[in-house]
């Protein structure tokens, strides 16, 4: 039995942005019980040379919209990055994920065995097979940003934890 592209990426990009629309509600909560300002969490990052939580939040949508939409051979939706609080990420996860289902999946599943070519950095490229692309460069960007968003979240106290990263019912 083998398993469509499309349905590897959807499934799994299902997942993580069910699972970060609960983070950010949980997030959101938190900041109003403890009277902190949302921007002040939305900026928030583990390191000075690291992302703020909203930039992780961006770059989750970015890669799985951008990603999918090249490997369908579209035009990816332009997503502007004004979010200021919580609703507003919610809500461009939720365009993301619209943008993503939107996808013809006959055009993403075309020629699982060929390469594509993508933007990999300032002036650099890079081909890969079409499923490691999906696999090992697309999936794993997003599950990487996603994380950092939990890891920032469970920083500053947010009560979050492993069955909320798998959008797991408690």
């Amino acid at each position: 039995m083998s398993i469509s592209l499309s349905a590897i990426a959807r499934t799994q990009l299902d997942q993580t942005y069910r699972a970060l629309d609960g983070i950010l509600v949980r997030a959101a909560a938190h900041a109003a019980e403890h009277k902190v300002d949302e921007a002040i969490y939305l900026d928030w990052r583990l390191t000075p040379d690291m992302f703020a939580l909203k930039r992780q939040v961006q770059l989750v949508s970015d890669f799985s919209v951008r990603g999918l939409s090249r490997l369908a051979g579209q035009e990816p939706v332009s997503l502007a990055d004004t979010e200021a609080s919580f609703e507003d990420l919610r809500a461009r996860l939720a365009a993301a994920r619209d943008a993503v289902w939107a996808l013809p999946v006959a055009a993403i599943d075309a020629d699982p065995t060929g390469d594509i070519s993508f933007p990999a950095g300032p002036g650099k490229e890079m081909t890969l097979p079409r499923q490691a692309y999906v696999q090992n460069f697309m999936l794993a960007n997003v599950l990487f940003h996603a994380a950092m968003i939990y890891a920032i979240l469970r920083s500053i106290g947010v009560p979050v934890g492993k069955r909320d990263f798998l959008a797991v019912p408690g």
